[in-house]
């Protein structure tokens, strides 16, 4: 069996506000945290408390190999966290039993935002998507900004990670899943097209759209409608259309 990355397990939280809020929400489970070496201070104590409290270990490592954990060189403040998302899962693994594989998933492509990352994380888990595809590379990685934007959600959402968009089209093209993306100028109607219940809708990048990769695995092409002269909306928004669409045509 392959070995499944820490990244596909963890999300990496850092700065000294963010893991003593982790650490003081008892809903969430830390696996570690990690200090640089030198700092110290009222809050590291604090979070050397928390930590003690909760049995979760406190390791020290170098300045830099901090900021590698946390993969921000300026945000870090010396301090990272490991925090277990229950439903965080490799893409492939929870394609391997067709029995229990999601039904509805979004598929994110070129989205660096991480404001509309952690909003259409919480509108999907609010709607009862089975699984949002949030690559490793080209997309917003789930970080501080992610989980506030969530407001919280981003640990508890069901994300499926792959290395990249590309490669999640591919696994899911060839696992029988038809590809949806939206385009203002497409012929079906979101709210009328017909699509079956298994299938994955793709977000792109707004300004640069759907990746070359991406683009030539998908089945069709819906609009949502407009009026007013309004040409497009913001991805997060027209994410929590499609969600709340699937929601409706999944008997809410």
């Amino acid at each position: 069996m392959q070995e499944v990355s820490p990244r596909d397990r963890f999300v990496t939280v850092y700065g000294r506000k963010p893991v003593l809020e982790a650490l003081s929400d008892l809903e969430l489970r830390v696996d570690k945290v990690v200090l640089a070496e030198g700092i110290s201070g009222s809050v590291v104590r604090e979070i050397k408390e928390a930590a003690a409290d909760r049995a979760v270990p406190v390791r020290r490592a170098s300045a830099h190999r901090v900021k590698v954990l946390a993969g921000n060189g300026r945000h870090d403040q010396g301090v990272v966290a490991d925090v277990i998302a229950r439903k965080m899962r490799p893409l492939e693994e929870a394609l391997a039993d067709p029995a229990s594989a999601p039904r509805d998933m979004l598929l994110l492509d070129g989205l660096t935002t991480p404001a509309n990352v952690g909003m259409i994380l919480r509108t999907a888990t609010a709607s009862g998507i089975d699984g949002i595809v949030l690559p490793h590379r080209g997309v917003a990685n789930v970080d501080p900004l992610v989980v506030k934007a969530s407001a919280g959600i981003a640990f508890h959402a069901p994300i499926l990670r792959s290395p990249d968009a590309g490669t999640a089209a591919e696994t899911l093209s060839d696992a029988g899943y038809p590809l949806y993306s939206l385009d203002a100028h497409a012929g079906p109607n979101l709210f009328e097209a017909d699509f079956p219940q298994r299938a994955v809708f793709v977000l792109g990048s707004e300004t640069a759209g759907l990746s070359e990769a991406v683009e030539r695995r998908v089945t069709e092409r819906l609009r949502i409608p407009m009026y007013g002269g309004v040409e497009s909306l913001n991805v997060a928004t027209a994410a929590g259309l499609v969600c709340y669409e699937l929601a409706r045509r999944n008997g809410w």
